[in-house]
C-alpha cells in the first residue's frame, strides 16, 4: 500500500512539473529514481502513462485520466496527516462563525466560556446574523444554526437538545381580549413577530395538530429582527409573541408571561455546529467540536 502511494506521489509531481529532474527537486530524490518508479508503475497497471522525448515528457490520454483522479485524492491525504499530526500541537488563532440569532442564548451561557478557558491560544470571530450565507465563501470555519435549515452536504455537530417554540402574552394582554383557543385565531389578535432580516417576510407560526404540521400568517402589529426583544414588548402587554421555550421559563414561573396554545407546540431539532464536509478544518475548530461532544456527553 505504501509503495503504491509512493509511487502516485511521484507521478503527480512529474505530471505538475513534466520532467523527471524536476520531480526529483521537488520530492527530494534523483531523476533515475522518478523514473524507475514511474516504469514500475506503468508495468503494473499495463498502460503508458507518459510520454517520453529528450526534451519533454507529456501525459498519455491513461495519464491524464489518473492524474485528474489521484491528484483530488492525495490532497485529501496530505490534509488528513496534517490534520492528524497537529492534534498534539496547542490549538491557536482565530476561530470564525457565522451565528444564527437563535442562537444568542448559546453564546450567553457557560459553554463557550468554559471552551475559551480550555483553550486560551484561540480567539472567537462570531458574526450574528440570520440572511442566507455560503459559510466558506463568507471566510467562516464554521456556522450554528437550526439543524432543520442547515444544508445536507455539511457536517453537523449537535450544540443542544431539541428546540421547542411556545406562544406566550402578558396576563395584561389576556385580561383584555379573548385568550386564543387554536393557532388560527391568532389572526384576530395583535402579534409581535420575527423576520430574518429588513428584507425577508415576517415568520409564519408553525404548529402541530394530530401529528399534522401546519403554519398560521399572524397580524404582525411590531415586526423585529430580536427574538429577545419580542419576548420584552410581550412582557409589556403589547400582544401575543411566539419564542423559544427556554427564553420564557423564567417568566412564566414569574406569571409576567402566560403560555398559551400549548398543546400544538412540538419539539424540533435544536442547535447544530456545521461545516463543509471535504473541509478538514482548522486545530481550532476541531478543538470546538471535541468540546461541544465532550459537553453533551457530560450533560
Amino acid at each position: 500500500m505504501t509503495d503504491s502511494l509512493d509511487e502516485l506521489s511521484v507521478f503527480v509531481a512529474v505530471a505538475e512539473t513534466q520532467g523527471f529532474r524536476a520531480a526529483g527537486e521537488r520530492l527530494g530524490v534523483t531523476g533515475s529514481a522518478v523514473s524507475q518508479t514511474l516504469g514500475r508503475l506503468e508495468e503494473r497497471l499495463g498502460v503508458p502513462l507518459l510520454q517520453r522525448t529528450t526534451r519533454s515528457v507529456r501525459l498519455t490520454e491513461a495519464g491524464e485520466r489518473l492524474y485528474a483522479s489521484v491528484r483530488p485524492a492525495l490532497e485529501e491525504v496530505r490534509t488528513a496527516l496534517a490534520s492528524v499530526g497537529a492534534m498534539g500541537v496547542e490549538p491557536r488563532g482565530t476561530l470564525r462563525l457565522h451565528v444564527a440569532t437563535v442562537a444568542d442564548r448559546f453564546l450567553e451561557g457557560q459553554l463557550l466560556a468554559g471552551f475559551l478557558a480550555s483553550h486560551p491560544h484561540v480567539q472567537l470571530d462570531l458574526v450574528l446574523s440570520d440572511d442566507p450565507l455560503d459559510i466558506v465563501a463568507g471566510g467562516f470555519d464554521a456556522g450554528i444554526q437550526l439543524g432543520e435549515v442547515i444544508d445536507q452536504d455539511m457536517h453537523a455537530v449537535a450544540v443542544t437538545g431539541d428546540i421547542r417554540l411556545v406562544v406566550v402574552a402578558a396576563p395584561s394582554y389576556l385580561a383584555q381580549h379573548p385568550t386564543p383557543q387554536h393557532p388560527r385565531e391568532l389572526s384576530e389578535h395583535d402579534c409581535i413577530n420575527w423576520h430574518a432580516s429588513a428584507r425577508a417576510v415576517p415568520y409564519r407560526w408553525e404548529f402541530t395538530e394530530n401529528g399534522k404540521d401546519f403554519a398560521v400568517t399572524v397580524r404582525s402589529r411590531v415586526l423585529t429582527t430580536d427574538p429577545a426583544l419580542n419576548i420584552r414588548l410581550a412582557r409589556a402587554g403589547i400582544g401575543i409573541t411566539i419564542g423559544s421555550e427556554d427564553r420564557v421559563l423564567e417568566d412564566v414561573a414569574r406569571g409576567t408571561l402566560v403560555k398559551i396554545l400549548d398543546e400544538y407546540s412540538t419539539p424540533f431539532p435544536g442547535l447544530y455546529l456545521y461545516y463543509p464536509q471535504r473541509r478538514q478544518g482548522t486545530p481550532a475548530l476541531r478543538a470546538l467540536i471535541a468540546y461541544l461532544q465532550a459537553s453533551r456527553v457530560r450533560s
